[in-house]
């Protein structure tokens, strides 16, 4: 009986500590290699070519920000972190647009939800619509779990620069940006 309790803790206390790390949001810096594979290129190719909608119904091109450093952030009204992060994104957004920083929120959610979410939280950055494709391109992405919020950083280039699972601070994007937009001035 003993043994039976001690394997049932022990075999507890290895799934906390395994949804301590699973869960833990991170940032991840692909390595020149990472980018160099035909698939992380691919998926960062599918991702600055991709045409959406807005939550009016109004078809957007990601490619209208080609030579701009695209922060694309995959994120749901319902999603606490996603709407935590979104008014310190707004708010680098305005500070870096004029650098070429283009922010971009891709809603998995409903048109209604997107409409009422941008009534009552103004941002200073698109909000368009995702769909059932959009979030399986994250998985290409490295967002296997399809969680949410997700973040892609593309350089000027469109090359992956930077991803995240998880919410991200003010301080981490500004840390993370300005090596990308000090690095060459915009396409004109």
């Amino acid at each position: 009986m003993k043994q039976r309790w001690f394997l049932i803790i022990a075999v507890a206390i290895g799934a906390a500590a395994l949804g301590f790390y699973v869960g833990k949001p991170k940032i991840e810096s692909p390595s020149p290699a990472t980018q160099a594979t035909p698939e992380a290129q691919d998926a960062a190719q599918k991702l600055a070519n991709l045409s959406i909608f807005t939550a009016q119904g109004q078809p957007v091109s990601l490619r209208q920000w080609q030579g701009k450093v695209l922060v694309v952030n995959f994120w749901a009204t319902w999603c606490p972190p996603c709407r935590e992060e979104m008014p310190e994104f707004s708010r680098v957004h305005e500070q870096l647009n004029a650098k070429g920083v283009q922010f971009v929120g891709i809603g998995i959610d409903t048109p209604d939800n997107i409409i009422n979410f941008e009534k009552a939280h103004p941002v200073s950055y698109p909000l368009l619509m995702g769909t059932y494709e959009t979030l399986k391109l994250t998985a290409e992405l490295g967002n296997t779990s399809s969680a949410l919020p997700f973040t892609v950083i593309l350089d000027r280039e469109g090359k992956v620069a930077h991803t995240k699972m998880g919410k991200l601070s003010e301080a981490e994007l500004n840390r993370l940006l300005v090596p990308l937009y000090s690095a060459t001035s915009p396409k004109q």
